[in-house]
């Protein structure tokens, strides 16, 4: 692999970094970490990740750190309660049974829409007829703080390109 020192489009990228966000009392909170173990790595300009995210990390070179923040409108917008969604309970019997390990308060749930769009819901509340979802997205409303450092910056190969995703250590695998 031909290693390339500058992020731009079609590059794979190998992150480290923290995620906190700030709460409702505004102290940041750290969420996720991506260590050197378990980096990000990502084919730029096709990560599916915020618009801003990429900009912030536009044309840095490996070893550089970075520090950013995106507020909701940035990254995954406002909460919206219209994403709150009661959906009747039998929509989730399997073969006629409710899978109660599945079905629990706090889970997050692989959902498909009318049209077969994916998303992931987070199951609220259970009642007796109906289930409260929650389709936001699980960082909806807040503001993201990254903290992190640049791996690795190299070329993407024809297979990577093809696809739209990273492959190998970190990346995607087939």
């Amino acid at each position: 692999m031909q290693i390339s020192d500058k992020i731009s489009d079609n590059k794979v990228v190998t992150i480290t970094y923290d995620l906190s966000v700030t709460d409702e009392n505004q102290e940041k909170v750290l969420v996720e970490s991506a260590e050197a173990d378990a980096p990000m790595v990502f084919l730029f300009g096709h990560s599916g990740l915020p618009e801003e995210f990429e900009i912030q990390l536009d044309g840095k070179n490996t070893g550089d750190d970075f520090q950013f923040s995106l507020t909701p409108e940035q990254a995954y917008g406002e909460y919206d309660e219209q994403a709150l969604v009661e959906i009747p309970k039998e929509v989730f019997l399997i073969d006629g049974k409710l899978d109660e390990e599945m079905l629990q308060e706090g889970n997050f749930l692989p959902m498909a829409d009318n049209e077969g769009n994916h998303m992931q819901a987070k199951v609220i509340s259970i009642g007796e007829s109906v289930v409260q979802m929650d389709f936001n997205h699980p960082l909806a409303g807040m503001v993201m703080h990254f903290t992190g450092k640049v791996q690795e910056v190299r070329e993407a190969t024809a297979d990577e390109l093809a696809h739209g995703h990273a492959h190998g250590e970190g990346g995607h695998q087939h």
